[in-house]
């Protein structure tokens, strides 16, 4: 294919998957339950977090993380007492368990109550082409507080050649903004010009078959070849792509 051939290709996948059918299967319906942006902000943080494994299992956990939290997360992150952290240590998703959703918790609340919320947070810290040392630095921040080593592994560090999928698929939700009711569009000081693809095992070999990617594994250096790929397609949106992508390579066995 050529390069217009293979944009118009892709962009007919993002047609086909960017719409609001695609949320009745993705991890993504967690935040839209909710209307109040602080609430959508949280629990698609959360959402996120635990989002790998079987999408089914990662849905079901995902709501389980709600309903300990009063269905209202940024109620429950602000307001909660040290007893009510108890009800969370049932709580597991793989590797993530109760005393890493605790130490979450506490994480964002201080976010919230010092540093102005998630949005200030990754706003304050972009730079002009890449997201991807404002996730290292909120990782940093947000481990400020009294933690246990292994909950800092739920949060990746891309300055330690991470490709971040999860964190990276978070800022797709929340900056994106679309007619097509998928991604959020809540923060809206962040250019869609600045994020990276969530890069996974199907995204990942996807774009290799398409020659978008070279690099064999899905790491740091794999993301940014990637990002210079889909910024050549569309400079402006290019993580768009990820709805072909992810739809070609789960949906479709590309």
């Amino acid at each position: 294919m050529t390069k217009s051939e293979l944009k118009d290709f892709l962009d007919e996948k993002v047609a086909l998957y960017n719409n609001p059918k695609f949320i009745e299967s993705d991890p993504i319906q967690i935040p839209h339950q909710f209307t109040q942006k602080e609430d959508i902000e949280i629990a698609a943080f959360l959402t996120a977090t635990i989002a790998w494994g079987n999408r089914k299992m990662i849905i079901n956990n995902a709501k389980r993380m709600m309903d300990l939290m009063g269905n209202s997360p940024y109620d429950f992150v602000l307001h909660h007492e040290t007893h009510h952290l108890d009800n969370l240590e049932s709580f597991v998703h793989r590797t993530f368990n109760g005393i890493d959703f605790k130490t979450f918790v506490i994480a964002l609340q201080q976010l919230y109550q010092q540093y102005g919320g998630l949005e200030y947070f990754f706003t304050q810290h972009q730079e002009k082409d890449s997201m991807q040392n404002a996730i290292a630095a909120f990782k940093k921040q947000f481990f400020t507080i009294p933690h246990l080593t292994r909950s800092t592994k739920h949060v990746s560090d891309p300055t330690q050649g991470s490709a971040a999928k999860r964190i990276n698929m978070y800022l797709r939700w929340m900056v994106r903004k679309d007619n097509n009711g998928v991604d959020f569009g809540l923060w809206q000081n962040i250019p869609t010009s600045v994020l990276s693809c969530p890069l996974d095992v199907h995204s990942g070999n996807v774009a290799r078959k398409l020659g978008l990617l070279t690099r064999k594994q899905n790491d740091g250096k794999a993301l940014a070849e990637l990002d210079t790929s889909l910024r050549q397609l569309d400079p402006n949106d290019p993580v768009k792509y990820d709805f072909a992508l992810f739809g070609l390579g789960v949906f479709e066995g590309f």
